[in-house]
């Protein structure tokens, strides 16, 4: 995959290759992500940050991520602040902004406007998420967030036992991270979702086609009892027609200290995209969790801004001056990551 210049739509035209190459640069983001050094190799350069849907994470980390590298962020944020709620169209905004801009990440409600808007673009693009589609740079760091994980207990992501629970039909960060797994060998995955949220079958299908073990049920506990990872998602309430239709499925998959303790591994993983849903009626991973050392969901969340300082330094050609550019920081705080 050749990541100069290149829009990042989806995952689908990533090799293990690509995965691996992006892994090892965001290892050397680190000193800058945890602020221990910083770099202004991307001085002067401009991310235009357009979310046109709700975000906290991924917009703040991939505005975060470009000023630890140096560069500088214009955002826009809901498609009633912008003239696209005029009728303008994702064209005629692609071929203005991307004139204001060296690189674009974009969130859209609408499955296929992020490509439709790359078309039209003067500048790479990247997916930040559209509707139910993909989240590619949420899967990259979800499987980066894996890898570490398992590799402290010795593990590697080839022969990974995995349950994805919850929102499965609706679920992007699910739907990019099996497209993921298919790159990788002798993996098992157990879906578990309401019959109605199942995840789509073409995918199910292309993951029993590369050889992976796929299990599919509507029962959490005897299913999360031999898994490495347990990947809770929420319901997607914006993928409904109505809030109530949303409540049929809220809290149907609970996870737990009890349940926990009770049915995983000592050393099971909890992974979450988040945000998790604390509302009463839902929780799909209690607060009671949060002590619990084998939640990465934070540490997952912390990732993100590696893999996103990653792509963007791949993206616009800096990986090998990101160094030359670099300083001490004097006010660096030990302890914080």
């Amino acid at each position: 995959m050749e990541f100069q210049g290149s829009h990042i739509l989806s995952i689908e035209p990533f090799e293990r290759g690509d995965i691996e190459a992006v892994f090892d640069v965001a290892d050397r983001m680190a000193p800058y992500a945890h602020r221990r050094k910083a770099t202004r190799v991307l001085e002067g350069a401009i991310l235009g940050n357009m979310f046109f849907e709700p975000s906290t994470r991924t917009r703040v980390s991939f505005g975060c991520a470009f000023n630890l590298l140096g560069g500088d962020v214009r955002e826009t944020t809901g498609l009633q602040n912008s003239a696209l709620a005029k009728g303008e169209s994702l064209y005629d905004t692609a071929r203005v902004l991307s004139g204001y801009s060296d690189v674009i990440a974009m969130r859209h409600p609408q499955e296929g406007s992020v490509a439709e808007f790359a078309v039209a673009s003067r500048v790479p693009v990247i997916n930040g998420g559209d509707g139910s589609n993909e989240h590619p740079t949420q899967a990259l760091l979800d499987l980066y967030t894996i890898r570490k994980e398992i590799q402290s207990k010795g593990k590697t992501v080839d022969g990974l036992r995995i349950a994805m629970i919850g929102d499965l039909k609706y679920g992007r960060t699910v739907h990019s991270l099996c497209k993921l797994l298919r790159l990788y060998k002798n993996i098992k995955i157990v879906l578990i979702s309401p019959k109605e949220l199942m995840m789509p079958g073409e995918l199910v299908e292309s993951l029993r086609e590369v050889g992976h073990e796929v299990i599919i049920s509507d029962h959490l506990e005897d299913n999360i009892q031999h898994v490495d990872i347990a990947y809770s998602t929420r319901i997607q309430e914006e993928r409904f027609s109505s809030p109530e239709e949303a409540d049929l499925y809220r809290g149907r998959f609970r996870l737990n200290q009890a349940i926990y303790t009770q049915f995983c591994e000592p050393n099971t993983v909890i992974m979450h995209p988040l945000p998790r849903d604390s509302r009463s009626a839902a929780r799909e991973l209690d607060d009671d969790l949060n002590e619990n050392p084998n939640l990465a969901i934070f540490r997952q969340a912390d990732n993100g801004v590696l893999m996103r300082m990653a792509l963007f330094a791949l993206i616009l050609d800096v990986v090998e001056q990101v160094d030359k550019y670099a300083r001490d920081v004097p006010w660096y705080t030990s302890g914080r990551f």
